[in-house]
């Protein structure tokens, strides 16, 4: 199945919880119907993207990164690569690359969509990511890594965020949250969808 196939699927399947979610959700599907190329960083103006909101083994904090670019906190993720087959897989490595963390536990059914503007992606303004977000959770030995996308990275109570942290970051942890209330995590199987 190529990546663009994969996120029609996933996509159709998945449940959103409220009726802003719901209407992303088509977007995201008419996007895909309409480009080809849709999953690519040369799709513009707009392309699907994803990320994972990173919580620690206890569920109380995340980890975030301080975007290079951005001049933000946020979640870890970016664009889809050539050898991703799926949303969720292109998720994890983003993860993984930008945490320094193996063994991440991701759940394979999408939390949130954000469509957000990106100020230098692509040769047209204004230019969107359709970013499908998921939820990870760290060993409890974890040790993160900085990468050379980030100027920093950090675990924060996820009640204790940083002022410069924006809404739909915000948003990814209560629903995250939500997600993880009652669930066992980390499941058995180290740094595969669960």
């Amino acid at each position: 199945m190529i990546l663009r196939d994969d996120a029609i699927d996933a996509l159709a399947q998945w449940h959103a919880p409220d009726q802003q979610q719901a209407r992303l959700r088509v977007l995201y599907l008419q996007h895909l119907e309409q480009h080809p190329d849709a999953m690519s960083r040369t799709c513009n103006p707009d392309h699907l993207t994803a990320s994972a909101i990173i919580f620690s083994a206890d569920h109380g904090q995340v980890l975030l990164t301080l975007h290079h670019v951005m001049k933000r906190w946020l979640q870890t993720g970016g664009h889809c690569e050539p050898g991703d087959t799926s949303l969720v897989g292109a998720a994890l490595r983003e993860a993984v690359e930008e945490s320094g963390i193996d063994g991440l536990h991701i759940d394979p059914v999408p939390a949130l969509l954000s469509r957000h503007e990106v100020p230098a992606c692509g040769p047209i303004r204004p230019s969107h990511h359709l970013d499908v977000q998921y939820v990870a959770v760290a060993t409890v030995d974890a040790q993160p890594v900085i990468s050379a996308e980030s100027d920093d990275l950090a675990w924060f109570d996820h009640d204790n965020l940083p002022d410069s942290t924006d809404h739909s970051v915000r948003a990814l942890i209560a629903a995250a949250r939500t997600r993880l209330q009652g669930n066992p995590w980390p499941a058995p199987s180290a740094g595969t969808p669960r």
